[in-house]
C-alpha cells in the first residue's frame, strides 16, 4: 500500500478514535443527565458536580470527529450530513439545552431550579436518542424502508440505555454514601436492557446488511472475530457481579466504569470491522471520499498537533480532578 493509499486509512482511524472517545467521555455525562430525575435535590447537585470539570470539554472529540469527516472525506460529509440533517439538528438543540441548563440551574432561584434540572434531563435524552438514530441510519448506509427505520429506532432506544449504564458506573466511581449505592442499583437496572439491546442489534445487523453478514459469518473471519462477542459477554457478567451487593462501593468502585468502557470498546471494534473500508456503507469507500494527497498531508500535520493537545488536556483534567466529587462551585 502506497502512502497516498494509506493516508485515508490513517484519517479513518483518527475519526474512529475521536468518535469512540466522544461516546465514552460524553457518554457518562449524558447518562448522568438522564439519571438526574431519579435523585433528590442534594444528590442532583453532587451528580452535576461529578461531571462539572469534564462535560463541556468532552464534546471537543465530537467536533474533531466531524471536522475530520468534513476536511478529509468531503464527498462522504455531504452525503452523511444531508441524510442526517434532522437528527443532527435535534442533537444540537439537545446539546444547547444541556449547556444552558447546566449553568442556569446553579444561578437560578430555588423555585426555578427544578425547571433547569428538567431541561438538563430533556437535553441529555434528546441528544442520546438522536445519536442512536444517526448510528442506526449510518450502519445501514441510509437505506430506505420500514425495516431499516425499525433498526435505527432500536439503536435509538438502546444507546440511551448504554449511556445510562455509563453514567451510573461513573457515579459509582465518583461518589460515595447513599448516592453511590443508588448509582449501583441504577447500573444493574440499566444493564438488563443494554444486554438485550446489544444482543438483538447484533442479530439484526447482519440481517439488514448483507455486507456485514458476509464479513461476520464467513471463514476464517468468523474464528478471528469470536473474541469480540466472548469479551463483551465477559464484561457483562463482570459488571453484574461487581454491581451486585457492596462490591462496587469500596475499593472496586473503579471496575464498573472500566468494564462499561470495555463493552463500548468491543462494540466499536465490531462496528469498525463491519464498516471498513466504507465511509458510507456499500456506497462510498474511504479512497473514493478522500481529499487529495497534498491536502491530506497538510491536514495530517495539523492533526499531529491537535490530537495530542486534546488528548493531553483530557488526561490532565481527569488527573487534576481525580478522586471523589466535591461540591460544585462557580466563580
Amino acid at each position: 500500500m502506497t502512502w497516498a493509499e494509506f493516508l485515508p486509512v490513517i484519517f479513518m482511524g483518527l475519526m474512529g478514535l475521536s468518535m469512540f472517545l466522544y461516546v465514552v467521555l460524553d457518554g457518562f455525562d449524558l447518562g448522568v443527565g438522564m439519571l438526574l430525575h431519579r435523585a433528590n435535590d442534594s444528590q442532583k447537585d453532587m451528580m452535576i458536580a461529578s461531571i462539572g470539570p469534564f462535560w463541556d470539554a468532552n464534546e471537543t472529540w465530537l467536533v474533531l470527529g466531524v471536522g475530520i469527516l468534513l476536511i478529509a472525506f468531503p464527498k462522504a460529509h455531504g452525503v452523511v450530513m444531508t441524510a442526517l440533517y434532522l437528527p443532527i439538528a435535534l442533537m444540537l438543540i439537545g446539546l444547547i439545552l444541556r449547556g444552558v441548563a447546566f449553568d442556569f440551574r446553579v444561578k437560578a432561584q430555588d423555585t426555578h431550579k427544578p425547571l433547569w434540572n428538567r431541561g438538563f434531563f430533556i437535553g441529555s435524552t434528546v441528544t442520546s436518542v438522536a445519536q442512536g438514530w444517526m448510528l442506526g441510519r449510518f450502519i445501514t448506509g441510509f437505506a430506505e424502508g420500514a425495516v431499516y427505520d425499525l433498526f435505527a429506532l432500536a439503536i435509538a432506544i438502546a444507546l440511551p440505555c448504554a449511556y445510562v449504564l455509563m453514567g451510573a458506573s461513573w457515579l459509582v466511581l465518583k461518589t460515595d454514601g447513599e448516592l453511590q449505592r443508588r448509582a449501583a442499583q441504577w447500573g444493574r437496572t440499566a444493564l438488563i436492557p443494554v444486554i438485550i439491546g446489544m444482543g438483538l442489534i447484533s442479530l439484526a445487523t447482519p440481517w439488514v446488511s448483507s455486507t456485514v453478514a458476509e464479513r461476520w459469518f464467513s471463514l476464517p473471519q468468523l474464528i478471528g472475530l469470536l473474541p469480540i462477542p466472548f469479551a463483551t459477554f465477559a464484561c457483562f457478567v463482570a459488571l453484574w457481579w461487581t454491581l451486585s451487593g457492596t462490591r462496587a462501593l469500596g475499593t472496586l468502585c473503579w471496575l464498573p466504569f472500566i468494564l462499561t468502557i470495555g463493552v463500548f470498546l468491543m462494540g466499536g471494534l465490531g462496528l469498525a470491522y463491519s464498516l471498513y473500508p466504507y465511509v458510507v456503507m456499500d456506497r462510498i469507500t474511504i479512497w473514493q471520499a478522500a481529499s487529495s494527497t497534498a491536502a491530506l498531508n497538510l491536514i495530517l500535520a495539523g492533526c499531529a498537533f491537535t490530537v495530542p493537545a486534546i488528548l493531553g488536556y483530557t488526561l490532565f483534567a481527569h488527573r487534576v480532578f481525580w478522586g471523589k466529587a466535591t461540591e460544585l462551585r462557580y466563580g
